[in-house]
């Protein structure tokens, strides 16, 4: 037995490597699988809390890597021009207004499929060159002890309690371009001086002025206002939180803010892109951001997501063609020497 133990000793040792050099090499491969694995780059000008979400997401269910690029519109249109001949990303995520100019610079190339096919039209660009894939409407988030109180709640802009003791909660328009969509959206359906006028009555009753979208929505819930001119995605977030608030969708049309996907010119994964732009456009994606606490409506009216938001058709106001960015600002500054400081 003795004669046999060195042998045996050396067999062990050798199985041993064995087991250990496959486990090794096993984990090496799939580390090597995972990093050969193609990747596709996606510049937005979101925030990246909401875009990593589904980079996380499709990254599960496809073989592809998602990257996430955020940018300012600024940065993301220099770094396009810069990489024009040498493209390093594959598309981009963001607003309308940001895809409309990427297209007339020359940056996007035109992409449709059967799944881009199905979004309706006032949600895409004529001619394909960017897809929109949710949307952000502003609504009213009323308090449901005030609605408790009242005898009517408002369900159009032109109800709304003007000149009384309810007390309002909505972002600066100079904050976020969400909010400033909206004056530009009031002023295209009803004129400037008839905007001015109801944002000057709305004022004394106005509590605050926030910097952030989502204070609003967190005041109506904490009773700290009575109603709240707020983003659905936030209002949304408070609803499905258990707080005491009720979305009222305006009757009379309402802004929204649109985010859509384009294809970037001589993207170096154009057909990974464009994969991922067709998942976009699906139920699983909002879903996804659904469950971390991202409640965007979906532009395909057929998802059952959107039939929850919406209990009957919500009517949408346009204004996007209508002013330039000089135009924009003297609205603004309208504003601003009008209604918050007072000047006529």
């Amino acid at each position: 037995m003795k004669r046999y133990l060195p042998l045996l000793l050396i067999s062990f040792f050798l199985i041993i490597l064995a087991v250990a050099g496959t486990t090794y090499l096993a984990g090496y491969a799939g580390k090597e699988n995972k990093d050969t694995l193609p990747t596709i780059t996606v510049y937005t000008t979101l925030p990246v809390e909401s875009v990593s979400v589904l980079a996380q997401e499709y990254e599960k269910i496809a073989r592809v890597r998602v990257s996430i690029a955020p940018l300012t519109e600024k940065e993301l249109f220099t770094k396009l021009i810069q990489e024009s001949s040498n493209p390093q990303a594959d598309l981009i995520l963001a607003n309308r207004k940001t895809l409309k100019q990427a297209k007339s610079s020359v940056l996007l190339i035109p992409y449709q499929s059967e799944y881009t096919d199905i979004i309706p039209a006032r949600f895409q660009d004529p001619d394909g060159y960017w897809t929109g894939v949710w949307y952000d409407p502003v609504i009213f988030a009323a308090n449901q002890d005030y609605l408790r109180k009242t005898a009517e709640k408002p369900a159009k802009w032109s109800e709304l309690p003007l000149e009384s003791k309810v007390r309002f909660g909505m972002t600066d328009f100079l904050a976020a371009d969400a909010a400033a969509n909206l004056l530009y959206t009031l002023v295209a359906a009803n004129g400037e001086e008839q905007t001015l006028s109801f944002l000057k009555k709305l004022h004394p009753q106005i509590v605050q002025y926030a910097k952030f979208l989502v204070t609003p929505a967190r005041m109506a819930s904490m009773g700290e206002v009575d109603i709240a001119i707020v983003v659905h995605s936030e209002a949304m977030r408070y609803v499905r939180d258990g707080f005491p608030i009720e979305i009222i969708y305006p009757e009379d049309g309402t802004a929204y803010l649109l985010t859509g996907a384009g294809l970037i010119r001589g993207a170096p994964h154009g057909s990974e892109a464009k994969q991922f732009i067709d998942w976009l456009t699906q139920a699983g994606a909002l879903a996804a951001m659904a469950q971390h606490k991202f409640y965007f409506v979906p532009t395909n009216p057929e998802f059952r997501m959107y039939k929850e938001y919406m209990t009957k058709e919500l009517l949408l106001l346009d204004h996007h063609d209508m002013y330039l960015p000089e135009q924009q600002r003297k609205l603004l500054n309208k504003w601003v020497q009008a209604v918050r400081l007072g000047i006529q």
